[in-house]
């Protein structure tokens, strides 16, 4: 900081302007009360000297003039006007044509006139130089008989008055330079005990306004800047202690809102977005990506989000909407946020309900998929059994046929609870592996010789890519035939005439890998999420005959996972669908 811009500068120059404004006027004053005081004197001695002039005249006529000129002093003139004659004293340093031209003044008469003592300051010019000079004269009558018969003036120089006025005056400006100088030393010592004090304050509020709240300043006195060092400390701790409390805070929720399942947004009063949490940056760019819009996220937010917080705002109540991006499920609930009575903002909090919609979907699937398998086979076993019953059935051929039917619509029956409850196992944990070793080769030929006759009753090229030397492998033999049974009957079911189902099988040290494809019909992208679930059925009009109780695939899932696997599917609409399967090995 520049000198003449800090405190110390402007205390000095006030203090200094102040001292030298009074040295100024005391000066004045000094110097008027000076001259008239050495005026008052000087005429006092002009006249003390022209009285005792006039007395030794008076007493010694003969003698007295030149006791006169003695009296005397070297600055002082003086004239003798009798009736008879006028004298002036020789040594006199004005000239005899001057002392006349002042002697011939009317008003210098008054003294031998009017028997009175007189005293002028008048201005005279001076006969040789032709200068104008000053001067003051003092008259006192010459009594004789008490009766005036001459007088005695005597003049005095003013530039003596001058000299002593001049030598006054550097007096006093030589003192209020010291005064100056010396007030200036003790200025600057005294400010600087006040302003050191200061700076270490301005230091130190410099480290709190960089963030260090650790900085504290000496206590240099016990007067107002010490008490004042003081609070300054207390300030800074307490502001350090209300900084780790709000980090603290912040931090802790920063934590809580990280760690929150559901999506928060904060906004202001004018809609602006203030905090986001990570599960809502994904609502939002799972806006973004449906858009088509490269915006930052905190720039825009869905027009139904912004809807409510109109609507929040305008009314002050908790506003909920559920809308749908991305095959996805947001339920947006935008709650007022209020300063006291004032609503300062709203916050909007958005979970995803697309499992809990997927849940309700496949359980309202089992229900009416459960309900639809069931009906078909006890109307059939409630209607052929009234058939017989009633003996509608003349021949023994047709009471035959009916019982076959009813039994045969038994064990479909008996299947599906089999399958559900061999499922609800699975599902619960308690499913058994029987493990063994098993030569895979081999294996993967026994399950596709099952579906050769089927194949090639379809016309349907069925080929197997299985890798040479495959190692054996460690699993349930029975439960692994369900799952690839499984899947090549529903490749076959769902493939057309003439078409290709291929099943690939490759083995290395982690495990083993296979793939079944078909060029059958595919699935669509909506259904894919849902194959591995109860009661998923290519078929949606759920016709009865080789389409399957739908729970196969959901079983062939538990078993994978059940040997520490993973079954995943691809597939395109009208070109085929692809099942990937891993067993790892070390079941066990």
């Amino acid at each position: 900081m520049m000198f003449w811009r800090s405190v110390v500068f402007k205390l000095w120059f006030t203090f200094l302007l102040l001292i030298t404004v009074v040295l100024i006027i005391l000066t004045v004053m000094l110097l008027e009360y000076f001259e008239q005081y050495h005026m008052e004197l000087s005429k006092k001695e002009l006249t003390s000297n022209a009285v005792k002039a006039s007395s030794i005249l008076e007493q010694h006529p003969d003698i007295g003039m030149d006791i006169v000129w003695e009296l005397l002093d070297e600055s002082a003139a003086a004239a003798i006007v009798t009736e008879s004659n006028t004298a002036i004293s020789p040594d006199s340093e004005y000239s005899k044509d001057t002392l006349e031209s002042a002697l011939a003044r009317q008003d210098l008469k008054t003294a031998i006139t009017t028997n009175k003592q007189t005293i002028k300051t008048i201005k005279l010019k001076d006969s040789r130089t032709n200068d104008e000079i000053e001067v003051t004269i003092s008259a006192v009558p010459i009594l004789k008989d008490n009766k005036p018969v001459g007088a005695v003036y005597v003049f005095q120089n003013l530039s003596v008055l001058n000299d002593t006025k001049n030598s006054t005056t550097k007096f006093i400006v030589l003192a209020a330079v010291v005064a100056i100088i010396l007030t200036t030393i003790f200025a600057f010592f005294l400010l600087t005990r006040i302003t050191a004090p200061l700076r270490k304050m301005r230091e130190a509020a410099m480290e709190l306004a960089r963030g260090n709240f650790e900085t504290t300043v000496p206590i240099w006195s016990q007067d107002e800047i010490g008490e004042l060092s003081i609070a300054f400390n207390q300030m800074a701790k307490r502001l350090n202690f209300n900084v780790n409390a709000l980090s603290q805070e912040k931090e802790q929720l920063g934590n809580i809102l990280s760690g929150m399942a559901d999506g928060v947004l904060t906004f202001n009063k004018n809609g602006s977005l203030l905090i986001t949490n990570p599960p809502a940056e994904r609502f939002l760019q799972y806006w973004h990506y449906e858009q088509g819009s490269s915006e930052p996220l905190q720039e825009q937010v869905p027009d139904e989000v912004k809807e409510l917080f109109q609507m929040a705002i305008g009314t002050g109540e908790e506003q909920i909407a559920e809308m749908k991006l991305s095959h996805k499920s947001w339920v947006i609930i935008v709650s007022p946020l209020y300063n006291q009575d004032q609503i300062r903002g709203a916050i909007a909090v958005i979970r995803d309900m697309t499992e809990e919609r997927k849940l309700d979907k496949l359980r309202n699937d089992f229900i009416a998929n459960v309900s639809h398998e069931l009906r078909t086979p006890i109307s059939m076993l409630q209607g052929y059994s009234e058939a017989i019953v009633d003996n509608i059935a003349q021949s023994e051929e047709e009471k035959q046929e009916m019982a076959q039917i009813i039994y045969d619509e038994s064990l479909r029956m008996g299947r599906l609870v089999n399958e559900l409850l061999d499922l609800a196992r699975m599902e619960a944990g308690h499913l058994e592996l029987m493990l063994e070793s098993v030569e895979m080769t081999s294996f993967f030929h026994r399950v596709s010789r099952k579906f050769n006759a089927v194949a090639k009753e379809k016309n349907i090229d069925m080929t197997m890519d299985i890798q040479e030397g495959m190692k054996p492998f460690t699993m349930d033999v029975d439960k692994m035939e369900q799952v690839v049974t499984n899947i090549l009957d529903n490749c076959i079911r769902h493939t057309q005439e003439n078409g290709t189902v291929t099943l690939k099988a490759k083995s290395d040290d982690v495990g083993i890998y296979l793939d079944i494809q078909d060029s059958g019909v595919g699935i669509k992208e909506e259904d894919l999420p849902y194959i591995f679930e109860r009661f998923y059925k290519a078929d949606k009009a759920r016709t009865r005959g080789s389409s399957g109780t739908g729970l196969g695939l959901a079983i062939a899932k538990n078993i994978i996972e059940a040997h520490n696997g993973h079954i995943s599917v691809t597939s395109k609409y009208g070109q085929g669908t692809t099942f990937f399967i891993f067993l790892p090995r070390n079941v066990e």
